[in-house]
């Protein structure tokens, strides 16, 4: 999914709510070939990417890559990691 999926372009101004935080919001920065070791979150999580290109795998079969402005929800108690392509920043919200 992709933040500018979530507006249509018929309103100067527009908000949608995305998520209820409860941790509050984590920068993650991973270079070229790194990786988020496999682990696993206990409360719901929105993971955004801001700069370059990630690969985010779930034990499920779940795999996306995430280019700036795309975003994937992590579900709770589900082994995952993020392996960067390109040196990355990401904010996750939880």
């Amino acid at each position: 999914m992709n933040l500018k999926d979530l507006h249509t372009a018929d309103k100067p101004l527009q908000t949608k709510k995305m998520f209820s935080a409860t941790d509050g919001v984590l920068s993650i920065k991973i270079n070229a070939g790194g990786q988020l070791k496999e682990h696993v979150t206990n409360v719901p999580a929105l993971l955004v990417c801001v700069i370059g290109e990630v690969i985010f795998e779930n034990e499920k079969g779940f795999k996306e890559i995430l280019i700036p402005g795309d975003y994937v929800n992590i579900e709770t108690n589900v082994k995952h990691w993020v392996t960067a392509k390109k040196d990355s920043n990401l904010l996750l919200t939880k």
